[in-house]
């Protein structure tokens, strides 16, 4: 295959599987908390992370983490405290946090607008054998928590108070998800791109609820969708020259359209098999007879 001999390509390749897995594992747990948008404001925080790490000559990606994770905690303080200016505090946060980056980069020596538009929206040519290392053990640390916490997550994620009642350390699991959706931003922020990363997280989610009825297999599917959309835009974008982060959003779209139409079917489907199912048991007992008569033992 052409597109795997380079070898740029093939760590781009590489940072899509994580990306693919990581960001649909974590948006499970933000849309059933209906925080759907909290990886775009994370994405804006990230953004003076990744200014830092140019002015300061260090990994733009370490430095995008550290910065991302202490705005995530400070997102969830102010969900947890905040009252009639919590959503003030928060625009505050994911504006400042733009503004912030874009002016250390354009400050730092080696910051350009290049490099600006490669962390917003996704580059496959800059994804160095440095950011592979950070990449996979931050998205390491991702799959152990999403996977290994996953039913104290989604005890949270579905009912704090019910969480609360049954002994759950209800406020350490909120900062818990909120810090390992920072650090999937960071993770997905090569290929995808720091505007886009919240769609890889919400999208595929989206798309996998319209056939499943169970958590496991709506994590399952959207994990399966993430990665497929993920490496169909990482080839695309090679032989067509055009974003990664966009093609991916794309695929992930078409992909959602699709499942939504083969949904429409299938639901009446179900609709019909659940009304005859009501109808036999409705089916009246005749007279003399009681139910059960004919059961053998």
């Amino acid at each position: 295959m052409e597109f795997l001999e380079p070898a740029f390509m093939r760590r781009a390749l590489l940072a899509a599987v994580l990306v693919g897995i990581t960001a649909p594992a974590v948006g499970v747990y933000l849309v059933q908390r209906r925080q759907a948008l909290m990886g775009d404001g994370i994405g804006h925080v990230a953004m003076t992370g990744v200014g830092l790490g140019f002015l300061l000559n260090s990994s733009p990606v370490w430095m995008a983490t550290l910065v991302a994770v202490a705005g995530s905690v400070a997102m969830e303080l102010i969900r947890a405290y905040g009252k009639t200016r919590g959503d003030l505090a928060l625009a505050l946060l994911f504006y400042g946090g733009m503004a912030g980056g874009v002016l250390l980069i354009n400050l730092s020596p080696t910051g350009s607008n290049a490099n600006l538009s490669s962390y917003l929206f996704g580059s496959l040519s800059t994804v160095s054998p440095a950011d592979i290392t950070a990449i996979g053990i931050l998205a390491a640390f991702v799959v152990l928590v999403t996977v290994g916490l996953r039913r104290q997550l989604f005890a949270v994620s579905q009912d704090e108070e019910f969480a609360r009642v049954t002994g759950l350390p209800v406020r350490l699991l909120n900062l818990l998800i909120a810090v390992t959706a920072a650090v999937t931003v960071t993770v997905a922020m090569r290929v995808v791109g720091l505007l886009l990363v919240s769609a890889l997280m919400v999208v595929p989610v989206a798309a996998a609820q319209q056939l499943t009825k169970s958590f496991r297999a709506t994590f399952v599917l959207a994990v399966a969708t993430g990665i497929a959309v993920t490496l169909a835009g990482t080839v695309t974008s090679y032989y067509q020259d055009v974003p990664p982060g966009a093609t991916i959003v794309l695929y992930a779209i078409g992909v959602f359209a699709l499942l939504t139409l083969l949904a429409t079917p299938l639901a009446k489907r179900r609709a019909r098999a659940a009304e005859a199912a009501t109808a036999a048991c409705d089916v009246p007992v005749p007279a003399g007879r009681r139910p059960g008569d004919d059961v053998k033992v």
